[in-house]
């Protein structure tokens, strides 16, 4: 289990506000609205999955809401602050506020397990609380593989260091896409509980994409994505209703979007 630490700064109430957020790729007639007016509030402290047929819009949304890339129009909010500026500002804005978990790890080869996970408070100058990187080493089961370099990893202890990486920083928000997508039951099983305990022990604020019903069961609720809107949500999802729910996504379609709160 993890455990808090001491030196977490105060969280807004609202982690994540998306407010009129669209995404068009090309122009004209080869225009292609991935999202189209999207408005959503998310609370600090929840684990949210994100779900939709492909094409739907959840990598977009992602990204957009994850600084990644930048919206056609609409804001994005992280602990009421604004994510705008140039590319700058914008990476010096992930790197205070944002932790990532993506399914091909993002690790260099050459570096040792520490040496990736502290890379990030590297990059952004920020000196090293020696005493929380060995309370996040420790509660993701790495304390023994410090030395180790990913090729000397396996799939599950790879998407650790990741997890571990993300943490580390203390971020408002961490975006996982498809955390589970190349590690088999047993470890997917593993990680999604590290993600449960992150958001119940270290009081982090997760997002999740995903296409698997059995991961959308740990989150704390499912919103529903289809043709760049939201159709749905879930709370307290089990992976029989997150099953179901996805069958009848060709019904809501139909439906008027809603805007989506806490």
């Amino acid at each position: 289990m993890f455990r808090r630490h001491s030196g977490n700064p105060a969280r807004a109430a609202d982690a994540l506000r998306l407010v009129s957020v669209s995404k068009v790729y090309g122009d004209g007639a080869n225009a292609v609205t991935a999202l189209d007016d999207v408005t959503l509030t998310l609370p600090a402290g929840s684990f949210t999955a994100v779900m939709g047929p492909s094409g739907s819009g959840k990598s977009t949304l992602l990204h957009c809401a994850a600084g990644l890339d930048q919206p056609t129009t609409g804001q994005v909010f992280i602990d009421d602050k604004e994510m705008t500026g140039d590319e700058a500002a914008l990476t010096r804005f992930r790197r205070q506020r944002i932790g990532f978990v993506f399914q091909q790890f993002n690790l260099l080869p050459a570096l040792t397990v520490l040496q990736n996970v502290t890379l990030p408070l590297k990059l952004s100058g920020r000196k090293l609380d020696h005493t929380h990187i060995r309370i996040v080493l420790e509660q993701v089961g790495l304390s023994d593989r410090l030395e180790h370099r990913p090729a000397e990893l396996s799939g599950g202890e790879q998407q650790r260091v990741t997890i571990a990486r993300a943490l580390v920083t203390n971020p408002s928000m961490i975006f996982a896409d498809e955390p589970t997508g190349a590690l088999d039951t047993r470890n997917a099983r593993s990680i999604l509980t590290l993600l449960q305990e992150a958001v119940r022990d270290f009081g982090q604020t997760v997002v999740m994409v995903t296409h698997d019903p059995v991961a959308a069961s740990h989150a704390c609720s499912v919103l529903f994505l289809a043709d760049g809107k939201f159709v749905g949500r879930l709370d307290n999802p089990t992976a029989e209703a997150v099953a179901e729910r996805l069958t009848h996504l060709g019904d809501d379609i139909a439906r008027q979007p809603v805007a989506l709160g806490a």
